[in-house]
């Protein structure tokens, strides 16, 4: 599922982010959506969220 629209992330859901400092390599990190901060329903470079662990970074990947 893309990580472009809004509707498809949840809190809670399992997914693959790209943190900003890893954009050029585009290395993912993996974890569980605590918050949306993206509020627009569709973004280009995906949805903005903050992991449980405190990251921050957009959805590439739903898992």
């Amino acid at each position: 599922m893309s990580g472009n629209n809004r509707n498809n992330v949840h809190i809670g859901a399992e997914v693959k982010i790209v943190l900003k400092k890893d954009q050029r390599s585009g290395k993912l990190t993996e974890g569980v959506v605590e918050k949306l901060l993206t509020s627009s329903p569709t973004h280009p470079h995906g949805i903005k969220v903050r992991l449980e662990s405190g990251e921050v970074g957009r959805v590439k990947e739903i898992l």
